[in-house]
């Protein structure tokens, strides 16, 4: 079983109670209605990237799911958290690439991000048998790896958000989630978990306060305000894809 497809997915869930802000994080995200399975972190040989809309199409409610995800959640008040999966793809369409998974705290989005994408590069560089110093920035690493002409891509998808005001558990969530081959894709026009996110999203966007001073909004989710039926964050931003010739 090697998928042929993968997409990535991220969110943000508030709730007194811990796993309940992890389960709005999957609403967010669109797999709340599917049963997560955390795999080892092998991006497969010729995987089609498809967009998040594509791949929810084809997840169906109660699919086991094969997953590289990472998540990590807080109830201090205005803490920052972060949640990241890397992305490695060789040049060699037969050669397989890397995913890696980092979650930590006081990070925004871009430092967990670049963090996650170093770590997956420089799995793939160590395979490659590319020559490297570790200890040398992930800039300068970044154009050794560029120079062979071995890594073809490197990308992240990150998720951070600031902890609830009010000490409600806040939980971030991303995801690298294959699609099974034998899966049919829904011709509804709608993915199965598309609808409800949409709606906990809209809600939250009614329902968000001003981050503290001093905090950009355009890096980080904004914090969220005490309500009854918690809901997740819209402030979700993807990280440009890094293409080398």
């Amino acid at each position: 079983m090697i998928p042929k497809k993968i997409f990535y997915t991220k969110g943000v869930g508030v709730h007194r109670e811990k796993l309940a802000s992890f389960e709005m994080a999957l609403r967010v995200a669109g797999l709340a209605h599917c049963n997560l399975v955390l795999v080892s972190s092998i991006f497969p040989p010729g995987c089609k990237v498809v967009s998040k809309e594509e791949g929810l199409k084809a997840l169906r409610p109660g699919e086991i799911v094969f997953a590289i995800y990472d998540r990590e959640s807080t109830n201090e008040p205005n803490r920052l958290i972060a949640a990241s999966v890397g992305v490695a793809i060789p040049a060699d369409p037969s050669m397989h690439g890397y995913l890696s998974e980092h979650h930590s705290f006081g990070e925004t989005d871009e430092k967990a991000g670049e963090y996650a994408e170093d770590l997956a590069a420089s799995m793939l560089a160590t395979t490659l048998g590319i020559e490297f110093n570790p200890e040398l920035d992930w800039d300068e690493r970044e154009q050794i790896f560029k120079m062979s002409g071995k890594i073809v891509r490197t990308t992240n998808i990150t998720q951070s958000a600031i902890g609830n005001k009010d000490g409600l558990w806040t939980t971030v969530f991303t995801a690298a989630v294959f699609i099974n081959e034998d899966t049919p894709v829904l011709d509804t026009g709608k993915s199965n978990g598309g609808d409800r996110a949409s709606l906990q999203e809209e809600i939250l966007r009614q329902s968000l306060s001003a981050q503290p001073d001093g905090m950009n909004s355009s890096r980080l989710a904004q914090r969220n305000e005490r309500v009854r039926r918690p809901v997740p964050s819209d402030t979700i931003t993807n990280s440009p894809k890094k293409s080398f010739p």
